[in-house]
């Protein structure tokens, strides 16, 4: 059964052309009076038109994710943990701040107890990554924290105390158990935490870089790329630790005695089972597959001879298959592109998730849960979706808590309702003649500036809004839009280039803002042209263009899954990655005049306040106009197609900011190396100023392998980006 929907609409239709102020007041009906100089596009806002959508997070109908802590905010959260022996949570922050506070959903203050700003590198994978509660913390008061510094750059693994009487760390206190030199600035690794064994267990990733170049994983006399396990309770307190006994590897001289297992490449997050003892890991893959270890002593998990199962590197392989452990699942870029790694659920809110273990993906943001019956597994069900999930956390009553880079602490609790998505794209209402496309009452046609490159698709574009909420504008950033707001976006493909009578449609995608945050679907429409079909999982097809010279090229074409649609639509860029105010800032044939989009909206109280005059905001310029320089349009090309993740905060290890208003010196591309692989370039660089042969940004716009960039939906090489951004570079 779906719920009807309720939103607000704007009416296409109900567009007249009287109105000379922003009252959008109509003509005299008598005809006496003429029309004014310069007619609104819009003129009102209509009645509710009614639509068959869920107004609620959609997984698999059973569970909502829900804000915990709402009246707190955090800044680049990334772990969670209940403080032992108190009702308190503590949340850490990759800034460098530790921040406690009760256990309670009404709480609205935080205490900071641990601030390391002043001495830690936070920058990209950098920064406080990991903490970790002493297993005699009520006693001792011990706190160990991993972070990173620079000058050289390292990783620190350290113990602090906490004074109860102050209830604040003291720094004086730090005691120095290791360092570690990391040659790149990613994968850290960077999670810590106590066994049932009392040890302490410590994940580093391979160093960094793109594929391990040192071969670390695979070196285990060095302590990267692997999970290490130490006794920070020495006979000799002196000691910054001692080594157990049982250690698999102690006496091997060819092996790090602290190591327990190695073959990781980024093992940013694992834990223990509190029922059975087992240690879950999410291993962070390199460009195709996502894994999860149960890791055990002594154990090889492969890395960089293998990426999951696949193999990755084969010149390394003088073992035997059966010297490595592989995953017990592994899944790959169609769903994610980092794992992150959560806990064996034991609470006692949820009972249909116990013994499930709970994790997620920083990309797509799904939520799933994992059935294992210690041999194989059972399922493996999506459970509900969050927004740059960073790590998973656990309080004292063995509930889980989804840390979210930027929006805070959530929870997952039984669904209450909501409705789900119609299977046909008929069926939600959205248009009331799908032949013709006719939209419902309420969704208003737009188009922008600098369209995405979509493989040469042609696109149209809806907005609905709901009534009489509006949207919060910004002139330069992102535009924030209530719940309820609807965004349509519909693909066709010439199958004879240049004759748009060939057009088929492929594709009618939603992106819509629920009350549980944003989500994006697809409907692939049948062969016939007459409905589309909601996807479940990514599609692709080849289809057969004719060129205009003659000949014709077999293209594909790929179908993004639900996975996917928050891969680009993401949170940092406010997911809505068009409507905003630099694309819609053009004027637009409405059916009855030509107006500014803007000027338009602002008629129909669209804005929750009166922006003025469109021509005081900047436009993007269009890539192929060549009136304007080719700085500018370059530039912005990488702010349409790249800074959805290539930016402070997105989706991406790589610390480079490709935003069209980032001055170049800060953009951390020009003149610098690459960490995440030079494509076999001699003296790479991200951006070499002069000379775009030598730079890796320009060359992954030519490539269709898993190095290209975009490296989602796309399998045709952009040209003339290619040939714009290229004469940037040059001109650098």
């Amino acid at each position: 059964m779906h719920r009807t929907f309720w939103i607000g609409l704007l009416s296409a239709a109900l567009i007249g052309c009287g109105g000379g102020g922003g009252s959008g007041g109509g003509g005299n009906p008598g005809g006496n009076v003429p029309p004014p100089a310069d007619p609104f596009g819009l003129t009102v806002r209509p009645a509710v038109a009614s639509l068959n959508l869920p107004d609620q997070s959609i997984g698999l109908g059973a569970f909502d994710l829900v804000a915990r802590f709402p009246n707190l905010a955090f800044s680049s959260a990334l772990f969670l943990a209940g403080v032992p022996g108190e009702n308190r949570i503590a949340v850490v922050q990759q800034s460098g701040q530790v921040l406690v506070f009760t256990n309670d959903q009404s709480v609205n203050t935080s205490t900071t107890v641990l601030d390391l700003s002043g001495r830690v590198l936070f920058a990209g994978e950098q920064g406080l990554l990991g903490w970790a509660f002493d297993p005699n913390f009520v006693l001792n008061r011990f706190v160990y924290v991993h972070y990173s510094m620079a000058s050289p750059p390292r990783s620190v693994i350290a113990r602090f105390t906490w004074d109860a009487g102050l209830d604040q760390v003291d720094l004086a206190s730090e005691k120095l158990l290791m360092e570690v030199a990391q040659p790149f600035s990613n994968h850290n690794g960077g999670m810590l935490a106590f066994g049932p064994d009392d040890f302490l267990y410590i994940a580093l990733g391979d160093g960094g870089s793109g594929g391990d170049p040192q071969n670390n994983a695979q070196t285990p006399s060095n302590p990267l790329g692997s999970m290490l396990r130490i006794d920070v309770h020495p006979a000799d307190p002196n000691d910054p630790f001692d080594v157990p006994l049982d250690n698999p590897f102690l006496g091997d001289p060819n092996v790090l005695p602290e190591t327990f297992a190695y073959g990781l490449r980024n093992p940013f997050r694992f834990s223990f089972d509190r029922q059975t003892g087992d240690l879950w890991l999410g291993d962070v893959g390199q460009g195709a597959i996502e894994e999860i270890d149960i890791v055990t002593a002594g154990g090889n998990y492969g890395w960089r001879v293998f990426e999951g199962t696949q193999a990755f590197d084969g010149s390394l392989n003088t073992l035997p298959n059966s010297a490595f452990t592989f995953p017990v699942f592994e899944y790959d870029h169609t769903l994610g592109v980092a794992i992150i790694g959560g806990y064996v659920y034991r609470g006692n809110a949820l009972p249909s998730l116990q013994g499930r273990y709970l994790y997620s993906d920083f990309g797509s943001g799904t939520i799933w849960a994992l059935e294992w019956d210690g041999a194989n597994v059972l399922g493996n069900d999506i459970v509900a979706t969050a927004a740059s999930p960073t790590s998973f956390g656990e309080d004292n009553q063995g509930e889980v808590y989804i840390v979210s880079q930027n929006s805070g602490i959530f929870g997952l609790e039984v669904a209450s309702g909501g409705g789900n998505l119609p299977d046909l794209l008929s069926e939600t209402g959205i248009f009331t003649d799908l032949n013709a496309l006719t939209v419902a009452s309420g969704l208003i046609v737009y188009d922008i500036n600098h369209p995405f490159w979509s493989d040469g698709a042609l696109k149209r574009r809806w907005i609905a809004v709901p009534q009489p909420s509006q949207i919060q504008f910004s002139a330069t950033g992102s535009w924030i839009f209530p719940a309820g707001t609807l965004l349509v976006k519909h693909f066709e493909m010439e199958l004879t280039e240049g004759d748009p009578t060939s057009a088929r449609r492929l594709e009618t995608r939603l992106l819509i803002n629920t009350q549980t945050g944003w989500q994006g679907f697809t409907y692939r429409w049948n062969g016939n042209e007459t409905d589309a079909t909601l996807l479940t999982t990514r599609e692709t097809e080849t289809l057969t263009v004719n060129l205009a010279g003659g000949g014709t090229r077999d293209q594909l074409y790929e179908y993004p899954s639900r996975t996917d649609c928050l891969r680009c639509h993401t949170q940092v860029t406010g997911f809505a990655l068009g409507v905003k105010t630099r694309q819609l800032n053009r004027d637009f044939a409405f059916p009855n005049t030509t107006d500014n989009q803007l000027r338009s909206w602002n008629n129909i109280d669209y804005f929750t306040n009166d922006v003025g005059d469109a021509s005081q905001y900047e436009a993007f310029s269009a890539l192929d106009d060549t009136a304007i320089n080719a700085s500018e349009r370059a530039r912005t090309y990488l702010d349409v197609n790249c800074a959805q993740c290539h930016q402070p905060g997105g989706p991406t290890p790589v610390e480079v900011d490709l935003r069209f208003d980032t001055a170049q010196g800060n953009m951390n591309a020009v003149g610098v190396t690459p960490t995440a692989g030079d494509l076999g370039i001699a003296n790479a660089e991200i951006v070499a100023a002069g000379e775009k042969e030598r730079s890796v940004l320009w060359q992954r716009l030519m490539l269709l392998d898993a190095d290209r960039m975009p490296p989602l939906a796309s399998h045709l090489v952009d040209a003339e980006a290619v040939d714009v951004i290229g004469q940037w570079i040059d001109g650098l």
